[in-house]
């Protein structure tokens, strides 16, 4: 009777010992991928604070006499065609020297992807979508839109949709330091987005902390 006792209490030691093991090796998997998830999410969050600071940076009205510059002339430019143009190109040039950061965010999509679910590469599509904007506007005013102001006759409706388009590429192109500003709106729009798919690892990592710290030993 006391060996079977003996064995029981061996098996049930033995028994506690794997599970031990094996709860310990679950637990650390669970630390490791929270832990994997929330450095990505603080690194997608960063870079996607400072895109939304070099936006501002690339929309200020404001700008530089040696700025936009850099753009090739085509033969045949006038003095006056070429401000105009040099003065759209302001932007690219912008843009251009923030490459790095711009293609450093766009290179964490599909990794955030397969850790946050598929549906995010919005976040990301979207992002990239805000700067074509401003490019986009950047091509139509240079090379359109500033060019034909009072310099093309037009009747009166030609000159009321001529303007009505003007604007709103413009409103693209400079930051009007309003919260109106439409795409002001449409990264807000994102970033609440991308707030709510990180959030949940923020709080589960803090309710495991909360847990680690109860006192178990009281009970």
């Amino acid at each position: 009777m006391i060996v079977e006792v003996a064995s029981v209490a061996q098996a049930v030691a033995a028994l506690s010992a794997c599970w031990a093991i094996i709860s310990g090796i679950n637990a650390w998997k669970r630390e490791f991928i929270g832990k994997r998830r929330i450095e990505l999410a603080e690194l997608a969050l960063a870079q996607f604070y400072e895109l939304e600071e070099i936006l501002k940076y690339v929309r200020n009205p404001f700008s530089g006499n040696n700025e936009g510059k850099t753009r090739k002339r085509e033969t045949g430019e006038t003095e006056d065609q070429a401000r105009l143009l040099d003065q759209a190109y302001v932007v690219i040039e912008r843009i251009q020297a923030k490459e790095t950061q711009l293609n450093a965010f766009r290179a964490l999509k599909f990794r955030f992807m397969a850790t946050f679910g598929r549906d995010t590469s919005t976040i990301f599509d979207d992002t990239s979508a805000v700067f074509h904007s401003v490019v986009i506007a950047a091509h139509a005013l240079g090379t359109y839109y500033w060019q034909r102001q009072g310099r093309v006759p037009m009747t009166a409706d030609e000159q009321k949709q001529h303007l009505t388009d003007m604007q709103r590429h413009q409103a693209s192109f400079w930051d009007t330091g309003q919260d109106d500003d439409e795409l002001r709106k449409r990264v807000n729009v994102i970033q609440e987005r991308l707030e709510a798919v990180v959030r949940p690892s923020f709080e589960e990592a803090s309710q495991l902390y909360k847990l680690a710290l109860q006192p178990f030993w009281k009970g």
